[in-house]
This record gives C-alpha cells, sequence and structure tokens, in this order.
C-alpha cells in the first residue's frame, strides 16, 4: 500500500511537472519572440519523463533488492543458535518473522523480536527511498524545466523515449515466452530421462500414482497421454459443434440482418458471456446441464454418467460463442459495401450475397477466430474439473466422464510438491505438449489467414 503510494505521488509530480513544462515552452516562446522547434506538448512531456523516468527506476531497483536485503539484516539480528541453523531452516524461520510482522500471533519471544525489528527495517527502507525518489524526481524536472528554450528539439527526445520504452516492452513479452518455453522444456527433459518419449506420446493408459516401494501397486505408475489427449479433443470437439453455428449465425445477422437499434443491444448483451467467469458455467454444467442431459438419456434408455464429456463440451461451447461471434463480426463488417452493391446490382438476393461474396470474402479471418477459438477450448480448465470428471478413459463416448490435458496439470501440481518425481514433473511433460498444440493451432490460423487474405481499397 505504501508503494502504491509513493508510485501516484510520483505519477501526480510528473503530471504536474508536463504542466509547468508546457506553460515554460509558451513562455519562453513569447520572451524571446521565437518559434518552438517542437509543439508545447513535447516540452512538457520532456520535462515529465526527467521528472518520472528516473524515479521511477530508483523504486523500482528498490523493489527488487529489498526483499533480500531486509531478509539479510532481519537474519544477522537472530541470536547466534538461529543464525546457524541450515539454510532451509532458516528460510522456515524467515517466514514465520513475517508471518509475525504481519500480525499473526507468535509464542516466541525471538521470533516477536525479529518481527520488530523487520517492521522497523522497512518503515525505514520505504522513508528513505520515498526522499529520494521524490528528490531524483523534484530535480530532474528542475533541470529539464531550466533547459527549455525554443531551439531544444523536444520531440525527437520524447519520441526516442517513446520508442525506447515500446522496444523494452516487446523485449519483456519476447523474455517472458522464451522463459516459459525454457522452463518447460528443462523440466520436461527430466520426466523425459524418467520415462520414455514414445510411451508418454503414445501409451494408453494413465496412471500417474506413484508408491514408495516397488511391491506396492502401481509402483511404476503409466503415463501414457492417448486417453488426456482423447478427452481433450472430444470435449473440444463437442464445444465446437455448439459454439460454432451460434457464433457464426449470430455474428452474420447482427453484421447482415440486424437493425442498428438492435444490433447496440444485442452485441454487448452477447458478449456479457465472455465477461462470466468459468468457474460459474462450471456450477451451471454441474447443476442444471449435466442433471437434464441424464434426465434425456434415462428417456431414451441411456447410461449416462454424473459427469460426462458432453455436459462439459456444450457449456464449455457456450463459453466460445462470444469470441466467435465477435471476431466474425468484425471480419463480416470489414468487407467492402461494394461487392454487396455489385453483388445486387447482377441480381442476387440478400442471402445469396451473403452465401457467395461476403462468407468467402470474409472466410480467412473467420477460420482464424475459429481456430483460436479451439485453442481456447484445449486450454480450459475449471469447466471439465467440475463437469467431467478427473477418470483418464480411452473413450469417444461424450456421455462417460474423461478428463483433459489442463485438469491433469492442475491434479498433479495440486497440494505439497516436490519436483523430483515422474508424477510431479509429468506435469511439465503435458504443459510442452499442450503448448506445441496450441501452437500448431495458431501457427495453421495465421497461415491461413495469409495465404487466402483478400485486399481491398
Amino acid at each position: 500500500m505504501q508503494t502504491l503510494t509513493l508510485a501516484v505521488v510520483l505519477l501526480l509530480l510528473s503530471t504536474l511537472a508536463f504542466q509547468l513544462g508546457r506553460k515554460r515552452a509558451f513562455a519562453v516562446s513569447e520572451r524571446q519572440s521565437m518559434p518552438l522547434h517542437s509543439l508545447p506538448g513535447y516540452y512538457g512531456s520532456w520535462v515529465a519523463l526527467w521528472c518520472g523516468l528516473p524515479a521511477f527506476a530508483i523504486l523500482a531497483l528498490w523493489l527488487m533488492f529489498e526483499p533480500s536485503l531486509v531478509r539479510e539484516l532481519v537474519v544477522a539480528d537472530l541470536p547466534a543458535a538461529m543464525r546457524d541453523l541450515p539454510a532451509d531452516r532458516v528460510d522456515v524461520l524467515v517466514n514465520e518473522v513475517r508471518n509475525a510482522a504481519m500480525g499473526h500471533a507468535t509464542a516466541d519471544a525471538d521470533l516477536a523480536v525479529a518481527a520488530e525489528h523487520y517492521n522497523h527495517l522497512r518503515h525505514i527502507g520505504f522513508a528513505v527511498i520515498a526522499a529520494i525518489t521524490v528528490t531524483i524526481a523534484l530535480a530532474g524536472a528542475a533541470f529539464a524545466w531550466r533547459r527549455i528554450q525554443p531551439e531544444l528539439r523536444a520531440r525527437p527526445r520524447v519520441e526516442a523515449s517513446v520508442n525506447v520504452f515500446l522496444v523494452a516492452s516487446s523485449t519483456v513479452a519476447i523474455f517472458t515466452t522464451i522463459g516459459i518455453v525454457l522452463s518447460l522444456l528443462f523440466e520436461a527433459m527430466r520426466f523425459f530421462n524418467m520415462v520414455g518419449f514414445m510411451d508418454f506420446l503414445f501409451g494408453l493408459n494413465w496412471s500417474p500414482q506413484m508408491s514408495t516401494r516397488s511391491d506396492q501397486v502401481g509402483s511404476s505408475g503409466a503415463f501414457g497421454m492417448i486417453p488426456l489427449l482423447t478427452g481433450t479433443m472430444l470435449i473440444s470437439l463437442i464445444s465446437m459443434v455448439v459454439a460454432l453455428p451460434l457464433g457464426l449465425f449470430s455474428a452474420i445477422y447482427m453484421s447482415e440482418y440486424a437493425q442498428p437499434r438492435v444490433r447496440a443491444v444485442a452485441k454487448p448483451a452477447l458478449e456479457i458471456l465472455a465477461g462470466i467467469p468459468t468457474v460459474v458455467f462450471g456450477f451451471f454444467a454441474v447443476i442444471t446441464v449435466a442433471p437434464v442431459i441424464r434426465s434425456v438419456g434415462e428417456v431414451f434408455g441411456l447410461s449416462v454418467a454424473a459427469e460426462s464429456a458432453l455436459a462439459a463440451g456444450f457449456v464449455m461451447g457456450i463459453t466460445l460463442i462470444p469470441l466467435i461471434s465477435s471476431l466474425s463480426d468484425d471480419v463480416i463488417t470489414a468487407v467492402p459495401q461494394s461487392l454487396r452493391e455489385g453483388a445486387f446490382g447482377l441480381g442476387a438476393t440478400r442471402s445469396e450475397t451473403i452465401r457467395q461474396v461476403v462468407l468467402p470474402a470474409a472466410l480467412p479471418g473467420i477460420v482464424g477466430g475459429v481456430l483460436l477459438a479451439v485453442s481456447r477450448a484445449i486450454g480450459e480448465t475449471m469447466i471439465v474439473v467440475m463437469a467431467a470428471g478427473l477418470s483418464a478413459k480411452l473413450t469417444f463416448n461424450p456421455l462417460e466422464a474423461v478428463t483433459t490435458v489442463t485438469v491433469q496439470i492442475v491434479t498433479l501440481l495440486v497440494g505439497d510438491t516436490e519436483f523430483d518425481s515422474p508424477k510431479t514433473l509429468a506435469a511439465f511433460a503435458l504443459g510442452l505438449m499442450l503448448f506445441a498444440i496450441t501452437l500448431g493451432l495458431n501457427v495453421v490460423a495465421l497461415h491461413i489467414v495469409q495465404k487466402y487474405r483478400e485486399k481491398y481499397d
């Protein structure tokens, strides 16, 4: 909370620096009777950058190093008997000190004293960093404010700073992706050193329970991902059977048939579905959809499991309708009106124009949106956990309980885990396979869009 307050203060100072720099540019230009090189707003932005950037850089460095620095000072102040404990035990003590500092009661007098010392150090550190950052912000603003002259090339400097910020943001995103991939890859390689890659990729049994003794049942485990992949594809297929026609037809209606007044109400109402948490859809699947499917199945003499792929896929399809509808609507609306008018001029009806002109022109974008929805369906977790179950069955029957790759990843990493057994490391192998599948779908979608995209003047 204190850090947030300090950040708000720095933002306010930067805003004030912008206004002062802008006014200074007007005043200098009038006093010297010279035109400004850049617009006054660029001079204000230049002063604001000098005010905010150094201060926020110092604050970011403090947030990076403050936890370790305070930890070392707290550990150094502990009694010798506590400092000489093993490293893992010292880490536990530091966590207990932090909990006590946050207000949790502790019966150990030494930990209580350490907690007071911890809070004292944090308060002193915040006061020091607040004084330093505010001083640097004011000094930077004063320096830039005094440098304002009509010949100052403010615009190139501000645009160069913005360009550096954009490049840094892109670099962070790229390295984040690389870090995720490498973390998955390294842990997956550890798993494949214990379990054969071909056994994992083409195995027909999934039972990752591992025992502590070789004479116990399930001591070797089974790590074939085919049942998980089958369940994932089955639920995704059901969801697309539900979402694709409803989403596409609703997009066609809103873009080609609906009146502006109806569209203004129907489109936001449909997109409200995208804002509902998936756990709510999971409750809906368990409480409403699954019992209805069981009742209908009993009427026809079918045996429907309490948790079935059909219930999970149906509800997941409802969650994908806004995604397909919104993307398809934007693509269809982007088709030039001249194509429609040309079809009407040749005597085509509205339905013929949509089927033979509009949809073929918008097909690459629609296919890209559909593949994006498939990627989201493959990565869905909460609805499947609640509505489809945890049984890893190799079946194509939508009325039975199945599980998916994402559900098993969550199951393997729940609770206290040690990343040194095949059971835990299997989650990283599953994550790597899931990443490869979704990446492949995105590459296919990009290829289709680029190959068949039509450019209109």
